[in-house]
């Protein structure tokens, strides 16, 4: 069996060498390849050394672990991801950024081990072709989603998301509560976040709506969307009739 290549990325020196003791001790088959103290590290580190899984902790300076996979494209990302964080159960759970599971410190020996064999498990299923979703991604969904800011995570009830906008590498989300929360996560981040919503669909190279806040569908000026009877999203052609299907509103 081949070993599964790793890489650590966390801000504490005494966290990266005790997971490295943890996985030479209780997941033989496990290879350290990096530790890394910080975000643009283990970016170079994973372009560099193309490991199987990444440990990676969400609170570090400069950067959140949470932008992880804004520094790759789409074809790059062929590694999976287990959170090392102090966040609860629920709050990481709403993450959802192709983690294949999440361990609170301090780390118990049982979870580490159960980390990587969901990882090698879900290895072999891909190879067999079966294609299988991320374990957890099965759960229940959390009814909130968490996006790194300036000043550290924002949890935000998904319920509340009125559409969100693309803004070059950042995005635009407005909700309920008319707030404007600038994120550093592109809109195909959060598609894919919020895939297994069906209310959540993706109109137009720009925006991700929520079908449930579509006031009025307006043909003139190219054709535009009213969002919430305030916000006007646009809306690409070929996605108007998918979107409109079961809605009963008249076309203007």
């Amino acid at each position: 069996m081949e070993p599964v290549k790793v890489i650590i990325i966390d801000d504490e020196l005494g966290a990266r060498n005790l997971l490295k003791g943890m996985l030479k001790e209780f997941c033989p088959g496990t290879e350290v390849l990096d530790a890394c103290a910080d975000l643009p590290n283990g970016v170079k580190s994973i372009h560099k050394r193309k490991p199987d899984l990444v440990f990676l902790d969400i609170e570090m300076p400069g950067h959140s672990g949470l932008e992880l996979l804004d520094f790759f494209n789409e074809d790059e990302i062929d590694f999976s991801i287990v959170f090392t964080t102090a966040y609860s159960e629920y709050a990481v759970k709403a993450f959802k950024l192709s983690a294949i599971d999440y361990l609170l410190k301090p780390i118990e020996p049982s979870e580490l081990e159960a980390a990587v064999d969901r990882f090698r498990k879900k290895t072999k299923q891909e190879k067999e072709g079966l294609g299988v979703q991320v374990e957890y991604m099965k759960q229940p969904l959390a009814n909130k989603i968490g996006v790194p800011t300036q000043n550290g995570v924002k949890f935000i009830d998904i319920q509340e998301i009125i559409f969100i906008k693309a803004d070059n590498t950042y995005s635009e989300v407005y909700t309920t509560t008319d707030e404007k929360i600038i994120v550093s996560r592109t809109l195909k981040n959060f598609e894919d976040v919020l895939r297994d919503i069906p209310v959540f669909v993706r109109v137009h190279k720009s925006y991700l709506i929520n079908t449930n806040f579509i006031s009025d569908y307006v043909k003139s000026d190219g054709g535009y969307l009213v969002m919430n009877k305030k916000h006007h999203v646009s809306v690409s052609s070929d996605k108007i009739d998918a979107v409109l299907k079961d809605k009963i509103f008249v076309r203007r």
